[in-house]
């Protein structure tokens, strides 16, 4: 197939384009979902996107982009099979705090204080750097990165007002976040576990809890393994809850270590060698 003039046009335009540039433009559509953008260059049609996330922080909607409008932002994606480039009005709105961010190395270590905990994760105010023009804290960390360990809610874990260092993951450009890991910082239960033990080891643990398909139990300190429902005994069961329940001590065989995904599969059941 023959590839289309304006295809080919949009390509070589997109292909000068790369993210943290600035690029300049007129909006011309406005809706829920963003402001699609005409940009300096290529009047054919609109290839640039402001998301709804990615306009201009802290403004009520009467002070929003209009049709017509002329605007810079700067590039956060390029996307040359769609035909876009996904734009920025937050980041030249807040260039320190950009700025900083793209600093930020992975793996690098921040440290600051719990401003905020919620229910899909923690915000906190880092040492380093300017303040998060609508957020408690520049910093995140989601509620896995927390620790290694199985906890029910954040507060198990850390504070308001308690000081933390994490590892740095990521820039999240929608956000304006430094995605953290205080789990990174700390050792890693799973794998000390599995440098110890291989399939085939039988281990005593306590159960923690009961679903659907199956029962956790836990075989080391912040070290949880799954019995598979078919595992759970030597005769087909249709609940965990026919044999077992939270907090009784049972004893288990490690059918499977998968370091990679940190997965621990045991068996209630004896090894076929001694079924026989």
């Amino acid at each position: 197939m023959h590839e289309v003039p304006e295809d080919r046009a949009v390509r070589s335009f997109l292909s000068a384009i790369r993210v943290g540039d600035l690029c300049g433009g007129v909006a011309s559509e406005v809706t829920r979902s963003g402001v699609a953008v005409t940009l300096d260059g290529f009047p054919a049609r609109p290839l640039g996107f402001v998301g709804s996330l990615d306009l201009p922080w802290g403004r009520p909607r009467s002070e929003g982009v209009e049709v017509g409008q002329r605007i810079t932002a700067e590039v956060i994606a390029v996307d040359p099979p769609a035909g876009r480039v996904r734009l920025s009005m937050a980041a030249t709105g807040n260039p320190e705090l950009w700025a900083f961010l793209k600093r930020l190395a992975p793996g690098q270590i921040l440290a600051g204080t719990v401003a905020s905990i919620e229910s899909f994760g923690v915000f906190v105010a880092l040492d380093d750097g300017p303040g998060h023009p609508v957020f408690p804290g520049v910093g995140f960390i989601t509620i896995p990165e927390l620790s290694w360990c199985h906890f029910e809610t954040a507060s198990d874990i850390v504070r308001v007002g308690e000081r933390v260092s994490c590892g740095f993951l990521h820039f999240d450009t929608t956000n304006g976040e430094a995605r953290l890991s205080l789990r990174a910082t700390r050792p890693d239960p799973f794998q000390d576990f599995a440098d110890g033990v291989a399939a085939g080891r039988t281990l005593r643990g306590r159960v923690t809890r009961l679903i659907p398909f199956g029962a956790f139990v836990q075989v080391a300190d912040g070290v949880e393994g799954l019995i598979h429902l078919k595992d759970l005994a030597r005769t087909p069961v249709r609940t965990p809850q026919e044999v077992v329940g939270v907090g009784d001590e049972v004893l288990v065989v490690v059918t499977d270590i998968d370091r990679g995904r940190r997965r621990l599969a045991l068996s209630r059941r004896e090894p076929p060698s001694r079924w026989s």
